[in-house]
C-alpha cells in the first residue's frame, strides 16, 4: 500500500456514475414495477452502499477508510438506468475507489435483477465525475 501517513486529514468527496442500457420494453417494466425480482432501483441503491463499505476488501492495496457518507441514486432515463454514487470521508486518502465500486456494484445489481427480462443489457460509462479534498481536484467536463 502507498504510505499516506504524511498527508493531511481533509474532507474528501468523490462522485462516480454509470449507465445501464436496456430496451424500451425493459424500461417500461421498471417504470411499472413489473420486474420478477422486485424493485431493482432500490436494491441496487442498497447494494452500492454496501459495496462502498467493502471496497478495501475487494480492491487489492486499497486503503481501508472510514466513510462519512455514501449515497447512490438510480434514475430511469430514455436509454436505461443512470446511476450516481457519492462517497465522503475525512481521511488522508481519497474516496474515488469507493464511489466507483458503489456505482459498479449498483449497475451489476440492476443487470442481475433485470436479466430475466432482457439478456443483452449493457453496463457502460462507468466513470469518475468529480473528486475534491486531496492534492488536486477533478471535475469531468
Amino acid at each position: 500500500m502507498v504510505d499516506v501517513s504524511a498527508k493531511a486529514i481533509t474532507t474528501r468527496r468523490a462522485v462516480a456514475s454509470a449507465l445501464v442500457v436496456m430496451s424500451e420494453a425493459t424500461i417500461e417494466k421498471l417504470r411499472s414495477r413489473a420486474t420478477p425480482k422486485g424493485d431493482p432501483l432500490e436494491i441496487a441503491r442498497i447494494a452500492g452502499i454496501m459495496a462502498a463499505k467493502k471496497t478495501s476488501d475487494l480492491i487489492p492495496l486499497c486503503h481501508q477508510i472510514a466513510l462519512s457518507k455514501v449515497n447512490v441514486t438510480a434514475e430511469i432515463r430514455d436509454l436505461g438506468v443512470y446511476l450516481e454514487a457519492e462517497a465522503v470521508t475525512s481521511s488522508q486518502t481519497g474516496v474515488e475507489m469507493e464511489a466507483l465500486t458503489a456505482v459498479s456494484v449498483a449497475a451489476l445489481t440492476i443487470y442481475d435483477m433485470c436479466k430475466a427480462v432482457q439478456k443483452d443489457i449493457v453496463i457502460t460509462e462507468v466513470r469518475l465525475e468529480s473528486k475534491s479534498g486531496g492534492k488536486s481536484d477533478f471535475v469531468r467536463e
